[in-house]
C-alpha cells in the first residue's frame, strides 16, 4: 500500500477499505460516477485529502479520498468506455469491421443486457453521428440474429441479452412461431420466418412443421375470422414458393379455394386485411371465380374503400379487360351512380381514361357530393378537396366539350349550396378560362344575387342573426387582440402566432361579409299556407323510385333548413330544384335515378320562441 495512504489510515482519516479501493484508483485509471458519469483519474492530492477526476463534462473534479473511494467504480481496461477513450480511431474501425464484437463488449460492460437506447448513449456521438447510428444499428441486429449469441427483443425498449449458449436464429424463429398462441402473433412470426429465409439450411425438416400448423389454423378460423385465414395462406403459400421441399398437408386449402368460397364476404373482409395481401387476393379473381370474376370486381369497385378501387383497375389491365372497365365507369358516370372513392381515383388516373374526361364526369361529381352532403352535412370530403384544388380538373373535363354544356354546368355551380363562396367562385373562373364568353353569366348572376330574396325559416333566421352576433360583438374582437398581442412578439416574418391571428382573422372577416349579405337578401317565413297543388316551399313531398319502387319523403324549406338526418332539404339543392314545380304522379330526375311524385302535404309552420311577426326584409 502506499505509504502517505498508509498514514492517513493510521491517522484516522481514512478507512481502510477505502484505502484498498484507492489503490485501484491510482492516475490514469478510468472509473464511473453515478452522477457524473464516465471519467479518468488525473492526480492524487494527499496533503489536500483529494483526488482529481477528469470527467467527460468536468476536467479537475476534485473529490475528498473517502467520498471518493465510496463512491467511484473502478473501470477495467477491457471496460468498453475504457478502450473508447484509450483509442477512438480503433473503436470507430471495430464498430465498422465487427460490429457483434462492439455490442458484445458493451453488453460485458454492463453485466450482459442493454436497451438500444443505452448502447446508442455510449456509441453517439463519439462513435457515430445520428444518422450514422440508425444505419449502423439495423445493419447490427441482422448480424447479432445470425449470430445466435444475443437475445433481441421485439420492443425496443426491452434490453437485449447476451445468451450462455448459442443459438441459431432458424431455431429462434421456429421457437417465436411455436410459442404464439394467437393467429395474428404466428403471422407475424411467419413473416420474420419469410425474412430471414436463408438461416434455414434444413427447410423441410425444419419448417414443414410449420406449413402443418399454418394449415391447421386457417381451416379452424375461416368460419369466425376469415381474414386471418386468408393471410395464413398467403404466407403459407410464400412459404411452398421459397422452399420446394415443403408440401402443403391440405390439397383443397388454396387461395381461390377460399376466395371463391368467401365470395359473398370479400367486400367486408379485404379492408381487412395489409395493402399487399389485399392485392394478392384482387390478383387471384381471375383464378378463383372464373368467368364471373369481372362482374364481382366490378361490384367490389363500387362498394367499397378507396384502396380498392385503385388496385381492381390493375387486375383488369392484367386481364387485358380493360374495355369492359371503361364501359362501367361510363355508365356509373352517365347515370350517376359513382362514388366518391371512384371518381377522386378516376380524377386522378384521368390521362389513361381521355374518353371519360367530358362534362358528365362533373356531374357526377356533384352529384356524389350531394349524397355526401345529405348523410354527412359540414364535413368536406376528399373528393370536394380535390376538385376545389385540382386548378386543371375542370379545364381537362371542357377541353373538347360543346358551350352550351358549359353553360349548363356553370348554372348548376352557381345554385350549388356545396362550396363556400371563394371556391364557388374559383371553380366558375376556371370555367371562364375556357370558355371567356361564358364572363357575362357571373356578372349577371351576382347582380341577379344581389336583388333576389332568400326564402328562410324565422328559426335559422334567428340562428344567422345569433352568429351574426357572436362574430361582430365576441370573436371579431378578441381576434383583434390576438393580432396586437402576436405583433408586440416582434420580427413578423418569423412569428408564427401573429401568421395564424391573421389568417383567422381573414377567415372571421369573410364570414361576416356572407352573413351580412344573406341577411340582407333573406325574407323569414313560417311556411303557412303552402301551395300543395305542386311541389312548393313549404312542402312535404313523397316520392317512389321507378327502378326499386322504394318511397321516400323530403321536407323542402327554406334556404338554411337542411337536415339530411330528418330528410329535410333546402330548396336551393340539386334535389330541391328538382322536385320544385312537380305534380302528384309526375316524375322527377334526382340524382340516384328517376322519381315519381305520389304525394304532396304541407309542412309544419315554422314557430321560433323568438319569431318576428311581420314578414319583411332584414336589414343589418
Amino acid at each position: 500500500m502506499d505509504a502517505e495512504i498508509e498514514k492517513l489510515v493510521e491517522s484516522g482519516k481514512l478507512t481502510s477499505k477505502a484505502a484498498e479501493k484507492l489503490e485501484q484508483l491510482k492516475p490514469g485509471t478510468f472509473c464511473l460516477h453515478k452522477s457524473w458519469g464516465f471519467g479518468r483519474v488525473a492526480d492524487w492530492n494527499l496533503l489536500l485529502n483529494q483526488i482529481l477526476i477528469d470527467f467527460t463534462g468536468k476536467k479537475g473534479h476534485a473529490m475528498q479520498l473517502q467520498y471518493a473511494a465510496e463512491n467511484l467504480e473502478v473501470i477495467p481496461s477491457e471496460h468498453f468506455l475504457a478502450k473508447k477513450a484509450n483509442d477512438l480511431a480503433a473503436t470507430k474501425k471495430l464498430a465498422k469491421d465487427d460490429p457483434v464484437s462492439v455490442v458484445r463488449n458493451i453488453l460485458d460492460s454492463l453485466n450482459g443486457k442493454a436497451t438500444a437506447q443505452q448502447i446508442s448513449d455510449w456509441m453517439v456521438p463519439d462513435v457515430f453521428s445520428d444518422s450514422e447510428w440508425k444505419k449502423w444499428w439495423d445493419s447490427a441486429r441482422k448480424q447479432m440474429k445470425a449470430s445466435g449469441t444475443f437475445s433481441i427483443p421485439a420492443k425496443k425498449t426491452e434490453p437485449v441479452q447476451l445468451r450462455a449458449e448459442g443459438v441459431s436464429q432458424a431455431d429462434e424463429l421456429i421457437a417465436a412461431f411455436n410459442n404464439s398462441r394467437q393467429p395474428k402473433q404466428q403471422i407475424a412470426a411467419l413473416e420474420q420466418i419469410l425474412k430471414f429465409q436463408e438461416q434455414f439450411k434444413e427447410p423441410e425438416k425444419q419448417l414443414q412443421p410449420v406449413v402443418t400448423t399454418i394449415e391447421n389454423v386457417a381451416t379452424r378460423n375461416q368460419k369466425i375470422h376469415p381474414e386471418l385465414t386468408f393471410e395464413l395462406i398467403l404466407l403459407r403459400d410464400d412459404l411452398l414458393q421459397r422452399f420446394r421441399e415443403l408440401k402443403t398437408t391440405h390439397i383443397g386449402l388454396t387461395l381461390a379455394r377460399l376466395t371463391a368460397d368467401e365470395e359473398k364476404r370479400l367486400v367486408i373482409l379485404l379492408p381487412k386485411l395489409p395493402a399487399a395481401k389485399e392485392k394478392r387476393v384482387l390478383q387471384n379473381l381471375p383464378a378463383a371465380l372464373g368467368d364471373r370474376w369481372s362482374a364481382r370486381a366490378l361490384q367490389l369497385m363500387q362498394t367499397t374503400h378507396g384502396r380498392m378501387v385503385a388496385q381492381i383497375p390493375h387486375v383488369f389491365r392484367d386481364a387485358g379487360q380493360q374495355g369492359e372497365l371503361e364501359k362501367m365507369l361510363e355508365r356509373s358516370i352517365r347515370e350517376h351512380s359513382a362514388t366518391s372513392e371512384m371518381l377522386v381515383w378516376l380524377c386522378m388516373e384521368r390521362k389513361d381514361w381521355p374518353e371519360l374526361l367530358n362534362p358528365e364526369l362533373l356531374a357526377a361529381i356533384l352529384s356524389a357530393l350531394e349524397r355526401e352532403q345529405h348523410s354527412a352535412p359540414g364535413r368536406a370530403s376528399k373528393l370536394q378537396r380535390w376538385l376545389a384544388d385540382d386548378r386543371q380538373l375542370i379545364a381537362d373535363i371542357f377541353a373538347h366539350a360543346d358551350v352550351g354544356l358549359a353553360r349548363d354546368a356553370m348554372r348548376r355551380l352557381q345554385l350549388s349550396p356545396l362550396f363556400d363562396e371563394l371556391t364557388k367562385r374559383s371553380l366558375l373562373a376556371r370555367l371562364v378560362k375556357v370558355f371567356p364568353e361564358l364572363e357575362g353569366m357571373i356578372v349577371g348572376a351576382q347582380a341577379q344575387e344581389k336583388a333576389a330574396p332568400l326564402v328562410v325559416s324565422w328559426s335559422s333566421l334567428e340562428r344567422r342573426k345569433i352568429e351574426y352576433e357572436d362574430l361582430v360583438k365576441k370573436k371579431i374582437p378578441e381576434n383583434t387582440k390576438e393580432i396586437q398581442i402576436a405583433r408586440s412578439y416582434g420580427d413578423l416574418s418569423e412569428n408564427f402566432e401573429y401568421k395564424a391571428a391573421k389568417q383567422m382573422q381573414a377567415v372571421l372577416v369573410r364570414r361576416r361579409s356572407e352573413l351580412e349579405r344573406d341577411l340582407q337578401q333573406a325574407r323569414g317565413t313560417s311556411f303557412e299556407n303552402p301551395d300543395t297543388s305542386r311541389v312548393s316551399i313549404g312542402t312535404i313531398v313523397t316520392v317512389r323510385d321507378k327502378n326499386s319502387q322504394k318511397q321516400e319523403t323530403f321536407t323542402v324549406l327554406g334556404a338554411w333548413d337542411g337536415d339530411p338526418d330528418r330528410h329535410v332539404i333546402s330548396y336551393q339543392t340539386a334535389i330541391g330544384q328538382a322536385l320544385l314545380g312537380k305534380k302528384t304522379g309526375e316524375s322527377a330526375m334526382l340524382p340516384n335515378g328517376e322519381v315519381e311524385i305520389v304525394s304532396i302535404e304541407p309542412a309544419p309552420i315554422d314557430k321560433p320562441a323568438e319569431a318576428v311577426a311581420q314578414n319583411e326584409t332584414v336589414q343589418v
